[in-house]
């Protein structure tokens, strides 16, 4: 079964091949790719919308001879009581070809400096990270756990964070009986 991924970040990819081993009734076989895709450029998503919006315009966009196409994105979104008011968060939005399916991973709050920093349009979260000073990375997505590994000390890293966004949206798949 052949699996495209909106991105060639290599944690994405890796994070969909993961998960797609969960299921091999449902995924026999998996055959993933990650695809360049274009989509409109947001800067980093700072509410919910531009979040999805971003899941789903990749999943739609790689969705090129397979029979599902996984988009994914995160962003800040408005979070009340929360100590800077914004939580980021990442979406997984699975895409087959009529249907699209959506999951989320647990939300968390960056630096207070770093939402400042994307807030005030001066930069996206790796430039942030980078600007505030709590990396040397250029994309800090890419590195080994990611900013979510930083924020963690490695107890939890992004491609788990990718993982459970997917397998939030695999119970759509899993189940349909329960969504139609």
């Amino acid at each position: 079964m052949k699996i495209n991924v909106g991105s060639k970040n290599p944690t994405k990819v890796s994070a969909v091949a993961d998960a797609a081993k969960l299921y091999p009734e449902i995924l026999p076989n998996p055959e993933i790719e990650g695809i360049d895709v274009q989509v409109a450029e947001l800067g980093h998503p700072k509410n919910l919308d531009e979040i999805i919006d971003g899941a789903i315009a990749r999943a739609k966009a790689a969705f090129q001879d397979c029979t599902y196409s996984f988009g994914i994105e995160s962003g800040l979104f408005e979070v009340p009581r929360s100590q800077s008011g914004y939580m980021e968060l990442q979406a997984c939005a699975i895409y087959d070809g009529t249907n699209i399916h959506l999951g989320f991973a647990p939300a968390f709050e960056w630096p207070k400096k770093v939402t400042e920093l994307i807030l005030g349009g001066q930069a996206d979260g790796s430039s942030a990270f980078k600007i505030a000073g709590l990396t040397t990375h250029e994309k800090v997505g890419a590195v080994q756990g990611g900013a979510m590994g930083m924020l963690t000390g490695g107890r939890l890293t992004r491609e788990d964070q990718i993982k459970s966004s997917i397998l939030a949206a695999m119970i759509q798949i899993e189940h349909p009986e329960w969504y139609s």
